[in-house]
């Protein structure tokens, strides 16, 4: 089948390669270069990379409205699109002979949006999963092909769950693409939505409950993570647990400009009583 890939991050690399062993990936489609780290040097996407390893044809479009003649001519059997971070288009989805498909991290309808991964473990779910869709103009709303349902460990945080997620979903894509079943229009009526990660929501109180900051703990690992207030400085927390008790134990933290050192060392620095 002759496919062209949506994609960016690293979760959608195992797609990448799942696709490219078994079909004709014709062109991969990704975010443009964007500057990161101290220098701000211009960095290319995860899926950029291992699409040239891979001797794959890239695009990285600015503005991706204006690529309906680009896809026009490659005459693609399929699209997937896997976390490629804009909306596309109805000029786009209706060249494909099949369409588009769609890989997204939760058990649709639950989860839409662009963090389901992070928000599922932050609601302390203990089940969560992939699915397979259509994709239409509006978010993660199109009808499901197939979905599988995985656990999430009690401990797990979101880096762990994220590289379990995208190999389960591309294994399940490439499944659908050797018999397409038969689709299953969504319950919008119970749909939830899962936003975009703040960098504000790592603020936690301990007045919140133990159990509310250890999930959103293990959920925003690596970003933005979780951190409090102790006199003038905002203190990161870098390992933490519950206690048999359901108490939360802080381990290890960190002030701003300084390492990660044990809880009780930092917080006698900084003048206040471990929390």
């Amino acid at each position: 089948m002759r496919v062209v890939f949506f994609g960016t991050p690293d979760f959608a690399v195992p797609a990448l390669e799942a696709l490219a062993g078994e079909h004709e990936v014709a062109l991969v489609v990704a975010q443009p270069d964007k500057p990161a780290g101290r220098g701000l040097k211009l960095q290319q996407p995860a899926v950029v990379a291992r699409a040239r390893s891979l001797r794959l044809d890239v695009a990285q479009p600015l503005k991706i409205r204006d690529f309906a003649e680009d896809l026009r001519r490659i005459q693609p059997d399929v699209a997937v699109v896997v976390a490629y971070g804009k909306l596309l288009p109805k000029t786009l989805l209706e060249i494909p002979r099949l369409g588009f498909l769609n890989i997204h991290a939760s058990l649709l309808p639950k989860y839409r949006g662009a963090a389901p991964i992070q928000r599922a473990i932050e609601a302390g779910e203990t089940k969560t999963g992939v699915t397979i869709m259509r994709v239409d103009e509006e978010l993660d709303h199109g009808p499901v092909l197939a979905a599988e349902t995985l656990d999430i460990g009690a401990d797990e945080h979101s880096p762990s769950l994220s590289q379990r997620l995208s190999r389960a979903g591309a294994e399940l894509l490439l499944r659908v693409l050797r018999d397409m079943p038969r689709e299953t229009p969504q319950d919008h009526s119970l749909a939830t939505y899962a936003p975009k990660i703040e960098k504000r929501e790592g603020l936690v109180t301990f007045s919140e409950s133990p159990e509310n900051i250890y999930n959103r703990f293990r959920a925003f690992d690596p970003w933005p993570g979780v951190f409090f207030e102790a006199g003038k400085e905002t203190i990161k927390i870098i390992d933490m647990d519950l206690d048999a008790e359901g108490r939360a134990r802080l381990l290890r933290l960190q002030r701003p400009g300084r390492s990660p050192a044990p809880a009780a060392d930092v917080m006698r620095a900084v003048g206040a009583p471990l929390p």
